[in-house]
């Protein structure tokens, strides 16, 4: 009788042991397989992008109806300025690599935002996808509402823009979704983790 219990209890500590682990781990093997592969939710072209001036200071732009930011995940991205030139071009700059896009236009409603469409012979494609695992969290406690979400995955946003002449932007952004009821808004932040985590410009 004594063995039966040494040998359930053996069991059992490793059983919680396993979950342990998988809580702990689950996160960055999550985001080691989004480097492969992830599930995609729409693809579409872009019918313009906007940037408002009075956002210069944080950085963001608008792909169509949605706000995305520009600044990097962490440090070890270049930060991406958007600039608007005296002969109305529209460019964005990384470091020494910039990409025109088009010519801007003011919008009538207000004057701080402007915005570029894509040219007939330009490729423009966001897509949104998916982590292909999610992750437990029977940890996390939200002290101000007491309901907290029990599972969670990221959300991956990108952006391709390629001019006729060869030269392209590329950007990519990841959020964290909370899963309550239901798969809430994928645009959750977490330091170091989320916001733009990759950008490429092809002269």
């Amino acid at each position: 009788m004594g063995r039966l219990l040494l040998r359930t209890a053996a069991i059992a500590g490793v059983v919680v042991l396993a979950l342990v682990l998988w809580v702990v781990i689950a996160r960055p093997v999550s985001m080691f397989l989004d480097r492969f592969r992830t599930a995609e939710i729409e693809s579409h072209p872009i019918l313009a992008l906007g940037f408002d001036i009075r956002d210069s200071a944080t950085g963001s732009i608008q792909l169509d109806d949605r706000p995305m930011s520009l600044m990097p995940a962490n440090d070890q991205l270049l930060p991406l300025h958007v600039e608007i030139s005296e002969s109305g071009d529209f460019a964005v700059m990384a470091g020494p690599s910039s990409i025109t896009l088009g010519h801007a236009k003011q919008s009538s409603v207000d004057p701080n935002i402007f915005s570029v469409k894509p040219a007939a012979a330009d490729r423009t494609v966001f897509r949104i996808g998916r982590s292909m695992m999610s992750w437990p969290t029977p940890l996390a406690f939200n002290f101000m509402t007491g309901h907290s979400p029990s599972w969670k995955r990221h959300n991956y946003y990108e952006l391709v823009w390629q001019k006729q002449n060869g030269s392209r932007l590329k950007m990519v952004w990841r959020y964290e979704q909370y899963f309550y009821d239901s798969w809430a808004s994928g645009f959750m932040v977490r330091d170091g983790i989320t916001g733009l985590i990759r950008a490429e410009i092809r002269p």
